[in-house]
C-alpha cells in the first residue's frame, strides 16, 4: 500500500498544479473551451485517484470488515460510495 499511496499523493500534487493552472487561465481570459478541457482532465484524474481508492478498500479494509463480522458496516459504506459516484 505504502506505493500506491505515494503514486496518489504524487498525483494529487499534479492535479493540484492543474488547478492552479486553471486559476491562471480564468484570470488570463482563455479561451472558455480551453479551460473546460482542462477542467474536464481533472475531473478524470479526481476519477481514477477515487477509483484505486476503492479498488484497495474493496481489496483489503472490507475484506477485513466482513472477516470481523463488520459485514453491516461494510455493507453501509459501499453503499454510502455508490450513492456519491452517482451525484
Amino acid at each position: 500500500m505504502h506505493n500506491d499511496k505515494q503514486k496518489l499523493i504524487r498525483r494529487l500534487k499534479i492535479i493540484e498544479g492543474q488547478v492552479r493552472g486553471l486559476q491562471n487561465m480564468l484570470q488570463s481570459d482563455i479561451y472558455c473551451i480551453d479551460v473546460i478541457t482542462q477542467t474536464s482532465a481533472v475531473k478524470q484524474a479526481l476519477s481514477t485517484i477515487e477509483d484505486k481508492l476503492m479498488e484497495g478498500h474493496l481489496g483489503y479494509c472490507l475484506v477485513n470488515q466482513i472477516k470481523k463480522g463488520q459485514a453491516d458496516k461494510a455493507t453501509k459504506e459501499i453503499l454510502k460510495v455508490y450513492q456519491l459516484k452517482r451525484k
